[in-house]
């Protein structure tokens, strides 16, 4: 579904389909799910179970129109370094399959179709729109002058939580502000894994990330971040009052990342990268328990 699109969107300006499709790594479907997990957490809490259709619509539009651009810079910002890495070194604008013109015009297309979106919402929303492209830009550029690229990210994939309750109810109440820290600190801890994966290419060629800062201390690091995010979902779940399915999800959001911290024990690449893809049902099953949990409102 999400390729099919992309290949519309490229008939309609006049580039090469084909092309453009390679340029989009991000289009495997893990980051897609770790943006729209958190994304639907904040909606389904905001709305107490029963989101309007055309506002779902519109926030699954725009998760992937948001992705499939954040993908796009991305791979234009790190153009000049994927080639020395060993995962990314077969990216099209790495080894000159796409032009950056073509790069540049993908991007600016996917934000018009994420902007006329979220048109459709209000202006609380649309202002707090511009936040989020903003971090998205500027996101790929950060491993460049500091170690803490994540943290940039986790906002950048967080930003749709304060939108959803924005759209939703006018405002960002604390518990939005709750969720938005919990997602931050997940996301830290999920890309540093990922960046484990890089870690002894980016050493070489100077790139910065949590991995490369935290080092041997990674995994307790990892630890703490994933005890705070459950602790902040927590606090979450107790004060908006939700039941027992809540709480069994996030138990079982605790026994994955259990399982994770098995996977990254030995720091290879393979089982860190993993590690990295688990975290999918990790947000998988806290959306599951929070849907569950407003079930009877809904009904």
């Amino acid at each position: 579904m999400e390729s099919a699109w992309i290949v519309r969107f490229c008939a309609l300006v006049g580039l090469p389909a084909y092309r453009i499709f390679c340029s989009l790594p991000g289009l495997r479907p893990i980051g897609t799910w770790l943006l729209m997990w958190p994304t639907l957490w904040a909606l389904w809490l905001a709305a107490e179970g029963v989101p309007e259709r055309g506002l779902l619509l519109i926030f699954i539009g725009g998760v992937y129109a948001m992705r499939a651009a954040g993908c796009v810079v991305n791979d234009y910002a790190d153009r000049h370094f994927d080639g020395h890495v060993k995962r990314t070194r077969n990216r099209p604008l790495a080894n000159g399959r796409i032009s950056e013109r073509e790069a540049q015009l993908l991007f600016a297309g996917l934000l018009a179709v994420a902007f006329v979106l979220v048109l459709f919402t209000n202006l609380f929303t649309i202002l707090l729109s511009i936040g989020g492209v903003v971090l998205a830009f500027i996101y790929p550029f950060m491993k460049r002058y500091t170690h803490f690229p994540q943290v940039v990210l986790g906002a950048a994939f967080s930003w749709a939580i304060p939108m959803a309750c924005g759209a939703v109810l006018g405002y960002v109440p604390l518990e939005g502000w709750l969720l938005f820290c919990a997602n931050l600190l997940w996301t830290v801890a999920y890309d540093t894994e990922y960046a484990m994966v890089d870690r002894d290419d980016d050493l070489k060629i100077g790139i910065k990330s949590t991995a490369v800062l935290f080092g041997q201390a990674d995994r307790l690091i990892i630890g703490l971040l994933q005890l705070a995010t459950l602790g902040l979902l927590a606090t979450v779940g107790w004060r908006l009052g939700l039941g027992g399915f809540f709480w069994l999800g996030l138990a079982a959001m605790a026994a994955t990342f259990a399982h994770q911290q098995v996977l990254i024990r030995g720091r290879e690449r393979e089982r860190c990268f993993q590690a990295f893809l688990n975290n999918h049902w990790s947000g998988l099953l806290v959306f599951a328990g929070i849907a569950l949990s407003l079930w009877p409102m809904a009904a």
